[in-house]
């Protein structure tokens, strides 16, 4: 499955400045199918765009395309699969559910196109609404306090599936890369004959102090820049100490 084949669909929205928020988190993460179920009358028409909009932030295009329909059933005929999120449990509701990184890993493996369906603000998703839905999934939270706002609980999502579907590599600078094994070795080997044109080591323990250092750096995980930065230090000090 694709990010292109996931829909989010809200049931009954009553806040524009909450689906503006939507549609922010979902153009975050590169998800730009948006379906609405029965939204307040006139979501489309009268909501006032100047507060949805300020809260969308330049994914206006996700909400210009956003298609509305009258109920669940007719928003999901052509979908697949239908994933409802809950944290509710009863009699009427699924007895077992995914957390978000369950929901990204099972989807990873199913073919599209899917949905991920939301409920009111205040009541959630229904019963009928819920049994309109292949699976369940929930936020794992803090139970003095499990009600999640909307636009949040959405970018939960979005976020996990983005990090499990998009096999893009990630366009920030810096990703942390741990030096390998023969790169610590190159290292400590530096940092150790260093040591010894200063006269560190005239009696026996260099070897020892090799496996120490060794060990340390692959449990501090250094990066490249980190262990030329750390080697450069200790032939700076050599060679200040023979001039």
């Amino acid at each position: 499955m694709n990010l292109s084949d996931l829909v989010i669909i809200l049931c009954r929205p009553s806040e524009p400045g909450n689906v503006g928020a939507v549609c922010r988190a979902m153009k975050n993460m590169g998800l730009t199918r948006l379906r609405l179920v029965a939204p307040a009358p006139g979501a489309k028409t009268s909501w006032d765009d100047t507060v949805l909009l300020a809260r969308a932030v330049h994914a206006e295009q996700v909400w210009e395309d956003a298609e509305t329909f009258d109920t669940l059933a007719a928003a999901v005929e052509d979908l697949s699969l239908v994933i409802g999120t809950t944290r509710r449990r009863g009699h009427h509701r699924k007895a077992v559910t995914q957390t978000p990184e369950e929901c990204a890993a099972f989807l990873k493996c199913h073919p599209g196109p899917a949905a991920l369906v939301f409920g009111n603000e205040r009541t959630g998703l229904e019963d009928a609404e819920l049994n309109l839905c292949n699976l369940a999934s929930h936020i794992p939270v803090d139970d003095a306090f499990p009600s999640l706002n909307l636009s949040h609980a959405v970018q939960i999502y979005a976020y996990q599936l983005f990090r499990t579907l998009d096999p893009r590599p990630s366009p920030v600078a810096g990703t942390w890369v741990p030096l390998d094994r023969i790169s610590q070795d190159a290292l400590v080997k530096s940092i150790s004959d260093s040591l010894a044109g200063l006269g560190f080591y005239k009696q026996r323990g260099r070897e020892e102090q090799e496996r120490f250092l060794r060990d340390v750096f692959a449990r501090a995980g250094l990066t490249a820049d980190e262990g030329r930065y750390l080697g450069n230090i200790f032939a700076k000090a050599a060679r200040l100490s023979s001039s």
